[in-house]
């Protein structure tokens, strides 16, 4: 799914007026699925990634398709805004200086591989997203992590450590899905 600097154009302004929603009422935009076109009510994962001056804002998504694209923008956009742990809540005099990313999933589809070497030479830098699982242990990277981890090994032993695992750990039991991701913005 590619879609056109029209349709990007109106995920970025729904993200952006989910969180100016937010902060004026405490809730995320509620989104009228009729006032949009087709092509942005199918279900569809997203990750809404917040900068402030290059640094990570928030970040906040889903790796499965549960609701239509553009609600899925509208409350992830507001949840990256006030409910990721990491950060405080987005105060209003921040919302100027805030870089919005949105990062559209395609379905994650699992690796097969028979050790942690198979995986690293199946890795493509830059453009798959993993999602690694152990157990009741998950994590996952965007494609875009790779700009800050550029190595597969270490792209994956941060993964590791992300999912709650120690970075050198590895299992029979490890399972790993790979996707890719639309960029806006």
């Amino acid at each position: 799914m590619s879609l056109n600097k029209d349709h990007q154009q109106l995920l970025l302004q729904v993200a952006r007026d989910s969180i100016q929603q937010g902060l004026q009422t405490g809730k995320p935009l509620a989104v009228n699925l009729t006032e949009y076109p087709e092509e942005l009510t199918k279900q569809r994962a997203t990750f809404v990634t917040l900068e402030k001056y290059g640094q990570l804002r928030g970040c906040i998504g889903m790796l499965e398709a549960v609701r239509p694209l553009v609600k899925d923008i509208a409350e992830n956009a507001f949840s990256a805004a006030f409910r990721d742990p990491r950060f405080p809540p987005l105060q209003a005099d921040e919302l100027d200086d805030l870089d919005i990313h949105l990062s559209i999933l395609t379905p994650a589809e699992p690796m097969a591989f028979s050790s942690e070497q198979d995986v690293l030479s199946q890795l493509q830098p830059g453009i798959d997203g993993l999602i690694l699982e152990e157990g009741y242990r998950r994590g996952t990277f965007l494609p875009s992590v790779w700009e800050s981890l550029p190595e597969p090994r270490q792209f994956l032993r941060h993964l590791k450590q992300k999912a709650g695992l120690p970075p050198d750990y590895w299992s029979k039991n490890i399972r790993i899905y790979r996707y890719r991701t639309e960029v806006v913005g």
